[in-house]
């Protein structure tokens, strides 16, 4: 960054409200992994971690990636299913104070060559061959024709020549680095990036305390505890997955269960067998597992909260995963890589409200509908604007593009229409 981001020097006022704090990723880990070592943490069908083994294994590949060479400030590109070893991979790099570059496995070659070289990414790492794509194959091309190096890694499969694969930076035998000290909670630590309506993806950079923002007000806003167990099919490499399935359950100290390939059987069974209590996902998914729903072979009745985004959910659907699904509650929220996500409804919420609004701002979020370059009223559609804790810092390499985002009382343009109804509540419309 050339100068410092304007959402930095709100860094006081922030700390002050006790929405921004000195915490960061690998202290919690650290501070879970000291307080209980065997509770369980990380399972995605394959294998299973606790705190205690999370712990040891992020720390040593943190320092195996030390020693080839990835420091403090580096961008590494990470995509991957959802598998145990993107958490590993997000920590290790956390610990380093290495900029994570979550990377959705839909994208090919022109996405991800772009992504590798405006981020400058020092490293690329991908698995082998996923739903028929041989994603290795792609990144060994990416990384050979790159105009500097970049270290290619491969997850679970046999790497191509030139590439290291992970399980060998997952061994027992350190490489004699030394892990640095912790970084802070303001320091760059993700680039999360977002196509929108522009021909190329835009990188969305945060900080910790900038992309933690939400998730630790999920966390009361959904009643979570340690005792907690969050079911993840969405991608943990989009923004959704990645605060609600990978830093919020984190931060609660809970249990998270992945599923890479969204298939509603398996996934009802996988709520089943671990007795899940929330999850959240793209609105479709909660239709496809109401159809595959068997009572007398899926137990479900842990399920607590389903938050959803990015589409209107009708009443109808609410109220039949709460008859279907023991209780349980969908919400509604809404958010971008942006500003994550800016509002959320409350399991508490009537059926009427979710299915009529995207949720109220949670706490030190301000929202303003903004029509012909002025506020406008409860019930009138216009641009949503936001200011709060969660705001990206710029547009990586793009400060032409931050500048025009922001409006001359520093409140965020999202591009997004929608109005606000008399209690505050928001309903997205459409997209300018």
């Amino acid at each position: 960054m050339s100068s410092p981001s304007d959402q930095l020097l709100r860094s006081a006022e922030f700390r002050k409200a006790g929405y921004w704090s000195d915490d960061t990723f690998p202290a919690v880990i650290d501070r879970w992994a000291d307080q209980d070592p065997s509770r369980p943490y990380l399972c995605d069908g394959t294998s299973a971690l606790t705190y205690g083994q999370f712990r040891e294994q992020a720390w040593n590949l943190a320092a195996n990636l030390a020693g080839r060479g990835i420091r403090g400030g580096d961008r590494v590109a990470v995509q991957l299913p959802n598998w145990n070893e993107f958490f590993l991979l997000y920590a290790a790099c956390a610990r380093l104070g290495a900029v994570v570059i979550p990377v959705v496995t839909v994208y090919r070659a022109g996405e991800v060559s772009f992504i590798v070289a405006n981020s400058g990414a020092a490293a690329l790492i991908t698995c082998g061959e996923f739903r028929g794509f041989d994603h290795a194959a792609m990144a060994a091309e990416i990384t050979a024709a790159a105009p500097r190096p970049v270290t290619q890694i491969v997850v679970r499969a046999d790497p191509p020549p030139g590439a290291l694969a992970l399980a060998g930076l997952l061994g027992d035998d350190r490489p004699g680095s030394v892990l640095p000290g912790l970084p802070s909670a303001d320091d760059p630590h993700l680039i999360l990036y977002s196509s929108g309506t522009e021909a190329r993806p835009k990188g969305c950079l945060h900080t910790w305390n900038t992309s933690s923002f939400l998730p630790k007000q999920a966390i009361p806003a959904m009643g979570m505890t340690r005792d907690d167990v969050m079911f993840m099919p969405a991608p943990v490499t989009h923004a959704l997955g990645l605060t609600l399935g990978l830093m919020a359950p984190t931060l609660a100290g809970a249990a998270v269960e992945l599923l890479d390939i969204f298939r509603p059987v398996t996934a009802l069974e996988r709520v089943a067998g671990r007795g899940c209590t929330g999850t959240a996902s793209p609105a479709p998914f909660i239709r496809m597992m109401l159809d595959a729903y068997d009572p007398a072979a899926h137990d479900v009745s842990r399920l607590r909260f389903w938050l959803t985004a990015g589409a209107a959910i009708p009443a109808a659907l609410v109220e039949e995963a709460a008859a279907s699904f023991s209780g349980c509650r969908v919400v509604s929220a809404y958010g971008s890589s942006e500003v994550m996500m800016a509002t959320v409804c409350r399991p508490e919420d009537p059926v009427e409200r979710v299915a009529s609004s995207d949720g109220g701002p949670v706490p030190g979020v301000e929202l303003r509908i903004v029509a012909d370059g002025e506020p406008v009223p409860a019930g009138v559609d216009g641009e949503i604007r936001y200011r709060g804790p969660g705001r990206l810092l710029e547009y990586w390499d793009r400060p032409d593009l931050t500048a025009g985002a922001i409006d001359e009382e520093g409140w965020w343009r999202t591009g997004d229409v929608g109005r606000l109804d008399e209690t505050g509540y928001l309903r997205v419309t459409g997209r300018i």
